[in-house]
């Protein structure tokens, strides 16, 4: 279970002149595997990144590992989410990858979150005060070619959901 955490808090924070994009780009985890911002709509609705081929992330077949591809889909649906629903914690319940073709080329990853998916949160929110939305996007080759589909569902819940269970204490 991943959570959107302290470095984004910390670049929003301290960062707050630069572009969303670009606080992305510079998001350790993302800055160390270099990934680039293609395409950011300023609701993030749609999201664009390019997860670069290097010696680093290339596997003994010469492709992407599968490793680089989650650490980069892992939080992308639950920052939408968060963009969108900021009075709720959010995190990454569930990911799941599957690789159909190998990665062999540098990846783009393209994630959409539709307005009607938006709604059907929103009203779940406010009839069960937490949502787990699961999401579908992907990873494409240079082609355009699909060759890794990730699904993941995403935790919406009150603020302070977390704190009320213990999580993060030293219990």
């Amino acid at each position: 279970m991943s959570r959107p955490g302290n470095a984004l808090r910390f670049l929003r924070r301290y960062l707050w002149f630069l572009s969303d994009a670009r606080r992305l780009e510079l998001y350790p985890p993302f800055w160390l595997m270099g990934v680039k911002t293609l395409e950011l709509s300023p609701d993030w609705g749609r999201i664009r990144l390019r997860l670069p081929l290097t010696w680093r992330s290339r596997n003994l077949g010469g492709s992407m590992f599968g490793g680089y591809q989650a650490a980069l889909a892992d939080p992308i649906a639950a920052l939408a989410c968060s963009k969108h629903f900021p009075d709720h914690d959010v995190w990454t319940r569930h990911l799941c990858l599957d690789f159909r073709r190998p990665g062999t080329t540098d990846l783009e990853l393209r994630f959409e979150f539709p307005p009607e998916q938006q709604e059907r949160i929103a009203a779940e929110l406010a009839e069960r005060g937490r949502a787990d939305p699961e999401f579908e996007y992907g990873y494409h080759l240079a082609d355009g070619r699909r060759c890794t589909t990730v699904h993941c569902r995403v935790a919406l819940r009150p603020r302070g959901y977390a704190a009320h269970l213990g999580v993060g204490s030293a219990s």
